[in-house]
């Protein structure tokens, strides 16, 4: 057995490792203001003197843009649970222009904002400055048509596209207004947040903890399971996500005769998770399960090795994503609460905690991605996937990491009030995995990431219980009448896709090719005119049927090894 893939040690003592991913939120705005000298006591200061960090004591601002009037914004408070409304901007280019403050070429301040060079300055700095949010958060605000509802109509239409060459025919779509773009410097206290905030006190928080790419969710979380986004670093277009057979930690693990469960909220219809990484569809009938079935495991301490948790991402959805946003962005919203994430993590640690196998198990609860939000850590380099460091979309060679995200780790091996500075990034995760059941590392990423070991510091199991207590939070009779948000548009695209490419796949005859193209093509256009939660979860249910027979037919090929 190699070094490299040897367990041992303190993830010795972990049979069951649970991982929790959250959407679209940075450290400094879930977990900046955890200790800080305007909390009550004991919050004030990390225990036993360590260095922790976040937001308290630092002169943290950004500038404005003078088109907005100039100055700089500072780093605030927010109790707003729907904040930032609407969602900022997160494709590489948008984050380009977060953590750079540039905007190359100048035209990529109007709509679509993803010219070459795409925000990227020359040279890079490093570290970058963190001084593009407010920049960034105005300029989609103005501009991003998603955002509006009168942006249609075929004018619209046609100056939308015809901006990507001639900018000045992009359309504006309002003045920048303080109120709203001040959301993007803010972060929640830890009364706002009192599940997450409670556990990173009492267990461990890991304050430079990286999403892996400076992008969108898709490469993020295929970075988890492979080590690799396969050289994309934007969502769109959906189907590129369906044209690889990347190997998974999950393939890994069932080749070593390991076990392991994909759960999904049953009101979302399918797995995401499972539809993103085509190499999984083998697995969907013994290892994908609705979250009914982890509750039931984890009371019987029957949870597999590894558990992956989806949150809700589609009606009323508790992932913590941002909401879509209807102009006047301030008024009041009920969901896309973060109150309603609260609500499900308690939900998950206190189904661990009672559980049997609570004295072996580890739990990892964090972000995707860092979804627009401020956070004034610098990313650090990052070692490409490929050791070729080939650049793969838009020019990225991988070779630095995305914004910080949040990291909580609950365990009955990590003492109270850890807090854990350690460099990890989503491959982290994967590397724990490989280290304790003595896997093959997947990329050149996990091979040299991290794992999670140092954070399990003690040598006897607790026996204290802490409790978590979730703010109220009812589910709105309005819910299925909210706008998609973004991520929420794409998953329905991916599906779309899905069904369409597999079509084509499996198809033997030209006109059958034809054929499949034209329903794709058909329901491609039925998608774009989907605008609710609502509208989405029933044409889910309505194709849901298709989609499973699309995965029986790769589920088949894959077996007959074509």
């Amino acid at each position: 057995m190699s070094s490299e893939t040897a367990g041992g040690g303190a993830l010795d003592r972990i049979d069951h490792i649970v991982v929790l991913m959250m959407e679209n939120r940075s450290f400094d705005n879930v977990l900046g203001w955890l200790y800080d000298p305007d909390n009550p006591e004991p919050y004030k200061t990390p225990p036993r003197g360590q260095a922790y960090a976040g937001v308290s004591g630092r002169d943290l601002s950004n500038p404005v843009p003078d088109y907005a009037g100039g100055g700089h914004l500072p780093f605030g408070k927010t109790d707003r649970m729907t904040s930032p409304n609407p969602d900022p901007g997160e494709e590489y280019y948008h984050v380009n222009r977060q953590l750079f403050g540039s905007t190359r070429p100048a035209a990529n301040r109007w709509y679509p904002f993803d010219r070459p060079p795409f925000n990227v300055p020359d040279p890079v700095p490093d570290p970058a400055p963190m001084s593009g949010f407010v920049r960034d958060y105005i300029d989609n605000l103005a501009g991003n048509p998603s955002l509006y509802p009168q942006a249609s109509g075929p004018i619209l239409w046609l100056r939308k596209h015809l901006a990507r060459w001639w900018p000045s025919l992009a359309p504006r779509f309002g003045e920048p207004d303080p109120a709203v773009y001040r959301q993007i410097m803010t972060g929640f206290t830890p009364e706002s947040v009192p599940v997450l905030s409670t556990l990173a006190r009492r267990f461990a928080v890991c304050d430079h903890w990286f999403s892996a790419i400076p992008s969108q969710t898709f490469g993020n979380r295929a970075f988890v399971h492979s080590g690799t986004s396969h050289g994309f670093v934007n969502n769109s277009p959906v189907h590129k996500w369906l044209l690889h057979s990347a190997p998974t930690v999950f393939n890994r693990l069932d080749d070593a005769g390991r076990s392991f469960g994909i759960y999904y909220d049953p009101e979302d219809v399918i797995s995401f998770t499972e539809l993103l990484q085509p190499a999984l569809w083998r697995y969907r009938r013994r290892h994908v399960h609705t979250m009914d079935a982890f509750f039931d495991q984890a009371a019987k301490g029957e949870l597999p090795d590894y558990s992956f948790i989806e949150p809700r991402l589609m009606l009323d959805n508790n992932d913590q994503h941002p909401p879509a946003g209807i102009p006047p962005f301030l008024d009041p919203v009920d969901t896309s609460s973060v109150l309603a994430g609260e609500q499900l993590i308690a939900r998950v640690y206190e189904a661990l905690r009672n559980g049997p196998a609570w004295g072996k198990t580890l739990l990892v609860i964090t972000y995707d991605e860092h979804g627009g939000n401020y956070d004034h850590v610098s990313p650090p380099a990052a070692v490409p996937p490929r050791p070729d460091g080939q650049a793969g979309e838009q020019g990225f060679r991988f070779d630095r990491l995305g914004v910080r995200v949040p990291a909580v780790l609950v365990s009955p091996w990590i003492e109270d009030g850890t807090v854990c500075s350690t460099v990890f990034d989503h491959s982290s995760i994967l590397r724990t995995l490989c280290r304790r059941w003595n896997l093959p590392a997947l990329t050149e990423r996990d091979r040299q990431a991290s794992d999670l070991s140092a954070v399990l510091n003690r040598s006897t199991p607790r026996t204290d219980r802490v409790d978590v207590v979730p703010r109220p939070y009812r589910r709105s009779t309005t819910a299925a009448d909210q706008p998609l948000n973004p991520y929420q548009r794409v998953l329905l695209m991916l599906s779309a896709s899905a069904v369409a490419f597999h079509r084509f796949r499996g198809a033997h005859t030209w006109s059958a090719r034809w054929e499949a193209l034209v329903h794709g093509w058909h329901n491609e256009r039925v998608l774009m005119r989907v605008r609710t939660q609502g509208e989405a979860v029933a044409w889910l249910n309505r194709h849901a049927a298709t989609i499973d027979r699309v995965k029986s037919g790769l589920e088949a090929r894959q077996r007959e090894g074509r």
